[in-house]
This record gives structure tokens, sequence and C-alpha cells, in this order.
């Protein structure tokens, strides 16, 4: 089998070149001082401050004793208007309850009267024994067209006694006697080796990825020391602008404005409403539930339980079947398997190559040109070269009788 894969077949090694690194300057701190000023300190510069007025109007010390007239808009312009009560239009009550007593019985309870069930009168014979005098006729055609024949006795063959050969063993066989044992080659085992031969150079750990990819020189970065926090000496002041500015020495709750509540004081709560006047309650008693007599008569004699089967089954004993099955002839003897397979005979071991892109420059090929794509493309050296020649990429575009070996850069 040939050990070529596609990874070999179209990647091939090339030579590496370590990546540039950027060197950076060397950082030089400035002798400099920092004059550490911001636009707010530039443009905002601090002014005197003064204690500002308080907008809200100061409280009167002498209030007035004058009586404030609270009569709104809404109780000065809509005054009630005298009217007299208008009467509810109301149809005339001229329902009076009939005197006689109602039956509660409906359309469907008049024209479908309960029938109740019908009696039906069963139509099964008692099981009485039936009693018969005359015996049971046990002839059959059977029994009368059955003729007995005398049985023979069993011939049994005597087994004769064994006698042993008084001529000796020969012990020889078909294959003693045709087959010869001539000298001839040793057979050639075809298991393929365990190691093919070409191969002996030590297996090669490196990878695609360790070669191409190195591990970049990274610098190191640049932290800033954090700076110590210093408290500050001076005490916090906690007061708020209102609390600073906003100062009542003497100060009051405010009373409320609104006048007392005034309650209309009656004698007796009317408490009658329309609906309690017209509509009076009844005197009614409950009616009874009007319930169908039983009709079903139940019968007084106990269930006998005995079913048809139980009454006319009769028992009978269990036939013996002949069993068909063949016996068993024992077991086989040991013989031999046969050791020849598709695969021994037909297997034919092939020499392994070597894959022509896991060279630098492939032999009986040149180098021709890079592609856009990055692809190296080669050409063989002969003209005329045979098919039997390993490619990697064949590409027919321009010339379909020349073909071009292409291998990723």
């Amino acid at each position: 089998m040939e050990g070529l894969t596609t990874s070999r077949r179209d990647f091939g090694p090339h030579k590496v070149a370590p990546v540039k690194v950027h060197q950076y300057d060397q950082f030089v701190p400035s002798e400099e001082n920092m004059d550490l000023l911001t636009t707010y300190k530039k443009d905002y510069n601090p002014y005197p401050v003064c204690r500002v007025d308080p907008i809200k109007p100061r409280d009167s010390k002498y209030p007035c004793s004058d009586k404030m007239e609270c009569l709104p808009t809404y109780k000065a312009d809509y005054l009630p208007w005298n009217q007299p009560r208008r009467e509810p239009l109301r149809l005339e009550h001229k329902y009076q309850p009939a005197s006689v007593r109602f039956d509660n019985r409906t359309t469907h309870q008049d024209d479908y009267p309960i029938k109740g069930l019908v009696k039906t009168i069963s139509c099964k014979p008692l099981a009485m024994p039936k009693l018969c005098n005359i015996p049971l006729e046990d002839v059959t055609n059977y029994k009368m067209s059955y003729v007995a024949h005398p049985v023979e006795k069993r011939f049994v063959h005597e087994a004769e006694k064994f006698r042993p050969c008084e001529i000796p063993f020969e012990s020889l066989t078909t294959q003693k006697q045709s087959y010869r044992g001539l000298m001839g080659e040793p057979a050639k085992s075809l298991k393929p080796l365990a190691r093919p031969p070409g191969l002996d150079m030590p297996f090669c750990n490196t990878t695609e990825f360790r070669d191409k990819y190195q591990a970049w020189p990274m610098p190191r970065m640049f932290s800033k020391a954090p700076i110590t926090y210093v408290p500050p000496e001076d005490r916090m002041d906690l007061l708020t602008t209102v609390q600073a500015h906003y100062t009542c020495p003497k100060g009051a709750p405010a009373q409320s404005c609104r006048p007392a509540l005034q309650i209309k004081k009656c004698g007796r709560f009317e408490g009658s409403s329309t609906t309690k006047d017209d509509y009076k309650q009844w005197s009614s008693m409950r009616t009874e539930p009007v319930k169908p007599v039983p009709q079903l008569d139940l019968p007084t004699e106990p269930l006998d339980c005995l079913t048809t089967t139980r009454a006319h089954y009769v028992p009978h004993l269990p036939i013996n079947t002949k069993s068909c099955k063949p016996h068993w002839s024992g077991p086989r003897g040991n013989v031999p398997v046969e050791s020849q397979t598709t695969y021994t005979i037909s297997f034919t071991p092939k020499e392994m190559g070597r894959c022509l892109a896991s060279y630098p420059e492939p032999p009986g090929y040149t180098f021709e040109e890079v592609d856009a794509l990055g692809h190296r493309i080669y050409k063989p050296v002969s003209q005329a070269g045979s098919q039997q020649s390993s490619h990697l990429s064949v590409d027919d575009s321009e010339n379909p009788n020349q073909r071009e070996l292409e291998v990723l850069a």
C-alpha cells in the first residue's frame, strides 16, 4: 500500500524565515514637571460667595382674625330648583296568582307516561337430570368391521460375535501412499514486514505548526504604580444647602384653612326604597319532588349460577401425541479447518516509495514560477514524461498534454 496522504502530497516543507519584530525606542522619562492644569481650572475662576436670600415668603406673625368666606363658585352658581317629585312611570300591577294548587307537571310528563318494565318469561329449559333405562349402544362401524388377525412373533436379529483379525494392521493411509515426502522449497510468509525497508531514519517529531509558527518575543508590559491615598486633614462639613441657608429658628406647623365639615343630624333614618315598597316577599311552601313509583319485581329465588358450558361440557382425558423429531446422531468429529484464505492467495506485497512533495526540490522536476495564489509551479524535465510519475496538482487549462506540479507556498 502506498503510504501517501493528501497533506504529504500537496503541502511540502519550505524554509521559514524568522519573523522580524519591531524594536521599540527605549522610553526616556522627561525632566520637566507636569503643570496638572485642566480646562475647568483655567476657565472657571473662584468668586466670593455671598448668602442667597430665600425665595419662600415669610410667615406673618399677626394672622387675620376675620372669618374666611368658604363659598365656592359651584355652590353659588348651581342652586337646587324647588320642584315637586315626579312619579315613576310604571305599569299598573294587575297580576294575581291563581288560588288553585300548581300541579308541577310538564308537557313531557303528560305525553310520555312511565310504563315500567315488561315481565318476560324465560324459555330456558330447566336443568333436570334425564333418567333413561335404555342402555347406551356402544357399537360403532369400526367395531363391527374390524377383524382381529393373529400377530406374528417379531424377528430379532442376533448380532455376531466379534472376531479379531489375525493379519497385522499396516497403518497406511491414502495420504502416505500417494504423497511422498519430496524435498521442496519452504513456504514463504505473505505477511508484510512490520517496518518497511527504506525508512530506517528516525521519526521526526516536528510538525508543520511547530516549524512555521514560532513563539514571538513579547515585550514586558508597562504597569504604572497606583498613587497612595492620602486622607484629608480637614473635617468634612455634613451640612446641605437647605440646612445651611433655610433656617427657621421659631417655626410652627401650618394651620389648615379648610372649614370643618358639618354633619346633618336627623331623628330617624328612612331605609325604604322603591324595590322594597313594590316587591313584597310572598309566603310560599316548599314542594316535594315528584318521584316515580318503582314497578320492577325482583325475583325471590336465588340465582343458580350455572352456565351452558358447565351444564353440557364433559371432560375427556388428554391424548399423548407422538413426536416426529429425528433423533440426534451424536457429536461430529474433529474436522480440520482449511487455513487458506483469499488474502493469502491473491496478496502481492508492493514497495512503498517516498512522496515527491517531501523533498525541498522534487527530483525530475524543475521550478518554473510562483502563481498569484502563492503556489510553486514545477515542470517535468522531459516533456514526454510517463503517467507513472507522481504529481501533486494538474493544470490542463493551457495545454492538456503538459502536466505541472503545484505545491502550496
